[in-house]
């Protein structure tokens, strides 16, 4: 292969480089050493303290890798602060008390959904689940303004379902890509998932059905209805996780991929980010690491710019291509390279920032007492709790 070299572009001091010829794939070898992205010897750094701030600034796959762990062991902790608050409840007040964490609403989108269109409707953050309203708020921000990154870097079931399939990778070899004859019509499932909850709550539900089903007895207990669902896991939900797991082993981001409404929302939001991944043609070698990288099978080599609605922003594109000025992170209408670490520190501050406003402004903590908690602990079998055919039982100002 030759490389034929053009000077041009003195501004801003950068060679192009342009193929003659583009074959098929490119050897990485056969890149100039101007051309070729440096390896760097973080270890060549004796301060621990300055090596992991280089790391995070220059490796995106590890700030990453810290960001989701992070946001699992805050999970973890919420679970075990849930446990306790659960056991304090059962035990009718005897138990040493533990708060109950709000973060638990992260786990009820339903409940989001609804007090989000409530909100929309009225001006009113409920006191039932507020959290859930400002935690759903963040995400959706995060997948407005910088793609469908939550799912890459924040959720713990993407890091879940990242980590089982690269569990896959290495005991077999591969994961199975589906062909798209099935790929397609599986990957609308998500789709009709979300239109049905849009359709439900945004077009079935008035001011009036809203407010009853907030102020209900079963939402008020919801998050430990949803503790009671996994504590007491029946056999068919049991059966149907661990068949969730082992296709998860199998296919990249089974769950996320083919059945998360939440996924297929951001994956729209998305599509409006001002910030997307670009591939420079001009110093491109079609070596294909990019696409290979890619663990939503995304063409990477073969488009200009990424928008499709399955790219979660994770950058293992663009930490696998070999070549300077390839593939960027880019504002879409200024074209300005947004630093893989800024992309990465605005996820994390976009997420802090609106929850932290929540706790600010007073909407973080639910006003459930702990006497009310107790009460409702010892009824939680009655039908008031109770969610059949998707109805909500009636209930008075007694209950």
């Amino acid at each position: 292969m030759t490389f034929r070299e053009n000077i041009g572009n003195e501004q801003n001091g950068i060679e192009e480089f342009h193929l003659e010829e583009k074959p098929a794939q490119v050897s990485t070898k056969k890149i100039p050493p101007e051309l070729r992205k440096s390896r760097i010897n973080y270890y060549s750094e004796p301060n621990v303290i300055k090596r992991f701030f280089w790391r995070l600034k220059e490796d995106s796959q590890y700030f990453r890798l810290l960001m989701q762990i992070t946001f699992a062991l805050l999970v973890i902790w919420i679970g075990v602060e849930f446990y306790l608050f659960v056991k304090w409840g059962e035990s009718g007040g005897q138990l040493p008390f533990y708060g109950r964490p709000p973060g638990v609403e992260g786990f009820l989108p339903i409940s989001a959904l609804i007090s989000l269109k409530y909100w929309i409707k009225t001006g009113i953050i409920n006191d039932i689940h507020p959290s859930g309203l400002f935690i759903l708020v963040a995400i959706l921000l995060i997948g407005l303004f910088l793609k469908k990154s939550f799912c890459s870097w924040l959720c713990p079931i993407g890091f879940i379902s990242e980590s089982l399939w690269n569990f896959g990778k290495k005991l077999f070899g591969k994961n199975i890509t589906l062909p798209r004859l099935l790929d397609i019509p599986l990957r609308s499932l998500k789709y009709l998932l979300l239109g049905f909850f849009i359709w439900a709550i945004f077009w079935t539900m008035d001011t009036q059905t809203l407010k009853a089903f907030i102020y209900s007895p079963y939402n008020k207990m919801a998050d430990v209805k949803m503790y009671y669902f996994f504590a007491k896991i029946s056999q068919f939900a049991l059966w149907t996780i661990i068949i969730l797991v082992l296709l998860s082993v199998f296919i990249k981001n089974f769950w996320c991929r083919y059945l998360c409404p939440y996924g297929a929302l951001l994956g729209i939001l998305g599509l409006l980010s001002p910030i997307k991944i670009k591939r420079n043609t001009k110093y491109c070698i079609d070596c294909k690491l990019c696409t290979k990288a890619c663990p939503s099978n995304i063409k990477v080599h073969k488009v200009k710019t990424i928008w499709s609605d399955e790219c979660t922003s994770c950058l293992e594109c663009v930490q696998a291509c070999p070549v300077k000025n390839t593939l960027e992170l880019k504002t879409y209408i200024t074209k300005t390279r947004v630093q893989n670490w800024v992309f990465a520190t605005l996820i994390i501050g976009l997420f802090v920032a609106i929850t932290g406003l929540a706790m600010i402004t007073g909407h973080w903590q639910n006003k459930i007492s702990k006497e009310e908690y107790l009460k409702r602990f010892k009824e939680l079998d009655k039908p008031l709790y109770q969610h059949n055919g998707g109805r909500v039982p009636e209930y008075g100002e007694n209950d």
